[in-house]
């Protein structure tokens, strides 16, 4: 299946995509949040929609696409994951993941704005695949771990260079800012993306193409990561786990590059969709 939740920000619906339309869910009556995911909500959707085949209202190509699935309980990354980008930045090959969180106010859909903060000189973006988590996950091993995975979807790590590298402290202060993680078109199940370690992602500023990798790249592949993140907390259902960039961010080219406003990123994964943000400045509400 692919889940996609559409509509206005604060009063998104549920849906999906089927043979490339939309279709509204919200007859459901269940968000795709951590209760969804926890009570089975995925098989349940599934006799859901045999059940109504052919009596779904169609979503309109028009309407938002919103994050597809409801705020998680936490949103983590892996930083230097991809081999090229460890080392267009300079750095050494991680001999563990990295590990940092993006705060969940910074999740929005996938062609919404990017708001650049407004005493940032230095926003960047990274293409990712992200995955969501299924069911509870403590101390999992690697030989049943994807078992604990409910499906991927395409992610926009966009950071501060300057809040993440130059200020003091952890990463944490350059990633979480708001609009920081546009996610989506959709969450597709595992059962949509056979090899989730052989698909290509890329993005493009202003239509140039400055990623374009595969996630074969991975250094810490996804059985790993949900091994090794579940021995250092809890994994609730619906939380999200963002798996690196590849080489091509603005701060690894010569000389650096950053989003200005009006600046047009489009990215995409293999089987995941695409998605398209817009760069603007800061303006106080």
């Amino acid at each position: 299946m692919k889940l996609i939740r559409w509509g206005n920000p604060g009063n998104e619906k549920t849906g999906v995509i089927i043979n490339d339309l939309r279709y509204d869910t919200s007859g459901f009556g269940e968000d795709y949040n951590e209760d969804f995911f926890e009570n089975d909500g995925l098989e349940r959707l599934r006799g859901y929609l045999k059940a109504n085949d052919g009596k779904l209202p169609v979503v309109s190509s028009d309407e938002r696409l919103a994050a597809p699935f409801g705020r998680p309980s936490k949103i983590l990354c892996i930083g230097l994951n991809y081999a090229k980008h460890a080392a267009e930045t300079g750095a050494a090959i991680p001999a563990e993941p990295i590990l940092f969180m993006k705060s969940t106010t910074s999740l929005v859909g996938p062609n919404d704005d990017i708001i650049i903060p407004k005493d940032s000189l230095k926003t960047d973006w990274e293409v990712e695949l992200a995955f969501v988590i299924g069911k509870r996950a403590s101390y999992v091993s690697e030989e049943e771990a994807m078992d604990y995975v409910a499906g991927y979807c395409l992610h926009n790590d966009v950071s501060e260079r300057e809040y993440q590298l130059e200020r003091g402290g952890t990463w944490d202060k350059g990633k979480g800012c708001d609009t920081f993680a546009p996610m989506g078109p959709f969450l597709a199940t595992t059962d949509e993306v056979p090899d989730p370690h052989n698909l290509r992602l890329w993005l493009k500023l202003n239509g140039d193409i400055l990623q374009d990798s595969n996630t074969d790249d991975l250094i810490f592949n996804i059985p790993f990561l949900v091994s090794y993140v579940s021995r250092f907390m809890t994994l609730l259902p619906g939380d999200v786990v963002s798996t690196g960039t590849p080489a091509g961010v603005g701060l690894g080219l010569k000389p650096p590059v950053f989003l200005k406003e009006g600046d047009v990123v489009e990215l995409g994964i293999e089987g995941l969709g695409e998605a398209r943000q817009v760069a603007r400045a800061y303006v106080k509400s």
